[in-house]
């Protein structure tokens, strides 16, 4: 018993050590799995981590290193403000578009996918797209506003270094028409020109559109009459305004040959050039509208008389008339058969400084202030001589853009205030407080043109019922070797409707025209033959457009009727002595 007892004994501190080896050992199992799966979990983690830094984090600062700015462009073009006449037609909005980068780090055969690309989008630049393909960079553009089928095309060649990126494209819906005022941007939605540009901070932020003071109807009119006036004389310019003569309102302006604004890069410098505001030129006789109406203003009568029956010599020059009368004239006779000997004695008689001053005034020898930024400085003498005084009194040595003149023509037949013209409305008003002329001038001025374009230079500008007034202008332009070329002219009109009240100015440049007999010019190509005609077909299209009813029933009504006697009685006056 006793040895059994202690048998017994024996045995169990021998099991309570083996339970408690194999506790240890699951306990280092346990510990070394433990271990093992925290290693797990990390790695895990830093994979996890390592992940997300590559697919989001490197993916954003790649965006923000490499796309942001672009994206902030297109963010910023898609938000760009649209542009309307003042009827609101849409001249300029913005569409979204897709524009096509490559990723090149992971293309593997640059040449053919170039030659994938060329099947889809015509004129791609070879050897920049294939630079752009072998580059190696993370974001290289390919080309920017495809059309829905052309990326339909390139989703089907199924490269994946391609992908596509959403962007804003300005586009203009009338095209052609007011592209030189409308102007355009860049791809990146910058304004470059006309009021695009002059506007472009106030369109980025897209608070509220810009409604112009165009018609896009008239617009129409006036660019379809000059392009077919362009056309029949062979010329290599033309430009046109319609203004509204009481507040200053551009209705419409025109510069040809014109561009597409849609496709800016189709166009070349000749196009781009804006004549309206940018070109500068000898008007010519138009400039006598001015000079007869400072005459006036300083006080002489209508019945005042020059001597035109001989050229007038001033040092080593001698001015002359184109259709010389070789008689004496009344100022209205000057003004009516357009008389430079007589024009020029006008401005004899007016002497420099007042000329200038008067000029000045007028908006003539500085640079205007306008709604869009492409504006040219008129050229005037450096010194200022007597001969200058002569001359400028009928626009020979001075260059003013078409604009500058409008706004003058408007000055003089207003109520002599200067007309400040605008383009935008609740922008930039009229309000200007220089006078120039009163109110005693402005009606004698009022009347002359009527009575020039009745019995004057004007006649072929006149429209029945409508109280048209005009001054033609003709000027030789200048040779760039020196002198004038007198192979090559400036024909101009300036309309304005209703003579006794105007309302409305229409002016015409055309830029070397070339008369011929079988156009009805009789070879010709002065303003009363070229420039008039355009002037009455744009009159004859706006009033139908704007549904002007006639003014008058009789084209000689009792508005010039006193003067008509005058000049009559004048007449036998003149050739009975």
């Amino acid at each position: 018993m006793g040895l059994a007892s202690e048998h017994v004994t024996r045995k169990r501190p021998l099991s309570s050590e083996i339970r408690g080896e194999q506790s240890s050992i699951f306990d280092l199992a346990r510990g070394r799995l433990s271990i093992l799966s925290t290693f797990f979990i990390v790695i895990y983690i830093v994979v996890a981590a390592r992940v997300i830094d590559l697919s989001v984090v490197q993916g954003a600062l790649m965006k923000v290193q490499e796309a942001s700015p672009i994206e902030q462009v297109a963010t910023q073009s898609r938000a760009r403000g649209q542009i309307y006449d003042r009827n609101d037609v849409l001249l300029a909005t913005t569409l979204k578009t897709k524009s096509l980068f490559v990723d090149s780090s992971i293309i593997e055969n640059p040449q053919a996918v170039l030659t994938e690309l060329n099947k889809v989008i015509p004129n791609l630049p070879q050897k920049k797209t294939l630079a752009a393909l072998s580059s190696g960079n993370r974001f290289d553009w390919i080309a920017r506003d495809l059309t829905p089928e052309q990326q339909k095309a390139i989703l089907m060649i199924g490269e994946p270094a391609l992908g596509f990126q959403e962007e804003s494209r300005r586009v203009y819906p009338q095209g052609h028409l007011a592209s030189h005022l409308i102007g355009y941007t860049d791809v990146d939605g910058v304004g470059l020109s006309g009021l695009e540009r002059s506007y472009n901070v106030a369109l980025k932020k897209g608070d509220k559109p810009l409604k112009t003071t165009l018609d896009i109807r008239l617009q129409h009119a006036m660019n379809k009459e000059l392009a077919a006036t362009m056309e029949e004389f062979r010329a290599k310019s033309a430009t046109g305004i319609i203004m509204n003569v009481k507040s200053g309102e551009i209705l419409a302006g025109g510069s040809l040959p014109y561009f597409d604004s849609n496709n800016i890069n189709a166009a070349n410098d000749d196009q781009r050039f804006n004549r309206m505001t940018l070109g500068v030129y000898e008007m010519g006789s138009i400039f006598k509208i001015f000079s007869t109406a400072a005459l006036l203003n300083e006080g002489s009568e209508m019945g005042r008389m020059f001597d035109a029956r001989k050229p007038l010599r001033s040092g080593r020059f001698s001015i002359r008339d184109y259709h010389a009368e070789k008689r004496i004239m009344s100022v209205p006779e000057v003004f009516m058969h357009s008389s430079n000997i007589g024009s020029a004695l006008m401005g004899k008689d007016l002497g420099a400084d007042k000329m200038q001053a008067y000029y000045r005034n007028l908006g003539l020898l500085n640079k205007p202030e306008f709604s869009i930024q492409e504006i040219g400085n008129p050229l005037i003498p450096g010194t200022w001589r007597d001969i200058n005084t002569l001359t400028g009194s009928y626009g020979h040595g001075i260059a003013v853009s078409p604009l500058q003149l409008a706004a003058a023509v408007a000055t003089s037949v207003s109520d002599g205030t200067y007309v400040r013209p605008y383009l935008v409305e609740d922008i930039q008003k009229n309000e200007t407080d220089v006078r120039v002329f009163t109110q005693d001038t402005v009606d004698k001025m009022r009347l002359l043109l009527r009575l020039n374009a009745l019995e004057g230079t004007g006649k072929n500008a006149l429209v029945a019922g409508y109280e048209i007034g005009g001054k033609t202008g003709t000027a030789e332009k200048p040779n760039p070797s020196g002198g004038y070329d007198h192979d090559k002219k400036i024909s101009s009109f300036v309309s304005i409707f209703p003579a006794k009240d105007p309302q409305y100015l229409v002016l015409v440049l055309v830029d070397e025209p070339i008369g011929h007999p079988g156009k009805g010019s009789y070879g010709y190509a002065t303003g009363g033959w070229v420039a008039a005609p355009a002037a009455k077909r744009i009159v004859e299209r706006m009033v139908r457009i704007l549904g002007i009813k006639p003014f008058a029933t009789e084209e000689n009504s009792d508005f010039v009727e006193p003067i008509l006697k005058y000049i009559e009685g004048n007449d036998k006056l003149a050739h009975a002595n």
